[in-house]
């Protein structure tokens, strides 16, 4: 943050203030993580806070400090519009633009607060009083650590806070294995461990709590996935029946696509899985060194995200867009040979 933002925001904050706290659709290890997080500092300087997400996240991410606490939009809509409507300030968490958040776009874009927004995704819009932006950080719960420490607070950081943040940072960025894992993350992580988190404890509640229907509906996916070696990628797939005969939970699917990512000599990675509820096929993509995923996103799934992870959305069949797919890997071929 540079002195005018840290000046905006001190002023902003400088007297109790009602404080709404938005996440973004489908909340992650981040949102929740960030949105939680400032919420408890926030509360510990004398505002009434309340965080807002558009609907639920997954199981495991609920034992997080202060989740119970998180108000759902689709289960509680008349009592979140009143909040938004109230609210002198709105805070916009891991997200740039009010179409991320589905149902509370109407609402949030006709609020009269003033709004702070704190993202690391590209591309901002700009409806933010504070707009605190940077791609190069790897996670919003890291800029949520330099957010309190740019108001001379740092040392106030409670270890549930603390543990908070660690959560979405470790899960933003892959168990810190991503290019975006900087040495000032680990900075921040060594602070946030002084607080007396339990690191150990936090990856077991985060990746070590799978269901039996999830490991199993994990080994239908490996086995559908597909290989292309002479453009260095590798996608894997799931229909909405593969989904319903496991007992799919919200949360299930994530980190599958990084199996695919992790096949030696791939640098290019997809997961498609069918929505028929919505009637989409939901899209995440991965990818190594400089293969910018978010530009492939934007261009042909009307998604986006950073260089390395990117998601969208087909209308199209399953079929179909598995065959698109396919179809542009001869466009990115010579960038991908590239990769050694």
């Amino acid at each position: 943050m540079n002195e005018a933002q840290i000046a905006t925001a001190k002023k902003l904050l400088a007297s109790p203030k009602k404080i709404v706290i938005v996440g973004h659709k489908n909340p992650d290890g981040d949102a929740v993580g960030s949105t939680s997080a400032l919420s408890l500092f926030l509360k510990s300087q004398g505002h009434d806070t309340q965080v807002i997400v558009p609907n639920d996240f997954p199981d495991f991410l609920k034992w997080m400090p202060a989740s119970d606490d998180i108000l759902m939009y689709n289960q509680h809509t008349e009592q979140a519009n009143q909040l938004i409507a109230d609210a002198d300030i709105i805070c916009t968490l891991d997200f740039n633009s009010f179409t991320r958040v589905g149902a509370m776009e109407a609402p949030l874009t006709n609020a009269k607060a003033d709004f702070i927004m704190i993202d690391h995704h590209q591309s901002p819009d700009d409806y933010a009083v504070l707009t605190y932006s940077d791609t190069t950080m790897g996670s919003t719960c890291e800029m949520v650590y330099h957010f309190i420490d740019a108001l001379g607070e740092a040392n106030h950081i409670s270890e549930a806070m603390a543990t908070n943040m660690y959560t979405g940072i470790m899960t933003d960025t892959g168990s810190f294995r991503f290019a975006s894992t900087t040495a000032k993350t680990h900075i921040v992580i060594a602070h946030l461990k002084n607080t007396g988190i339990k690191h150990h404890l936090i990856h077991e509640q985060v990746y070590d709590s799978s269901s039996p229907e999830r490991l199993k509906l994990l080994g239908v996916a490996l086995n559908n996935m597909q290989i292309f070696p002479e453009y260095k990628t590798a996608f894997i797939s799931l229909s909405q029946k593969e989904l319903d005969e496991n007992k799919f939970q919200k949360g299930d699917t994530e980190g599958f696509v990084n199996y695919a990512l992790s096949v030696k000599g791939i640098i290019f990675a997809a997961i498609f899985i069918e929505d028929r509820k919505n009637n989409i096929v939901k899209i995440s993509l991965r990818s190594k060194g400089d293969f910018n995923v978010n530009l492939v996103s934007r261009a042909h799934f009307h998604g986006g995200g950073h260089n390395n992870a990117a998601g969208g959305k087909s209308d199209a069949s399953l079929a179909e867009t598995i065959r698109y797919f396919i179809s542009i890997l001869p466009t990115f071929k010579d960038q991908l040979a590239a990769h050694v």
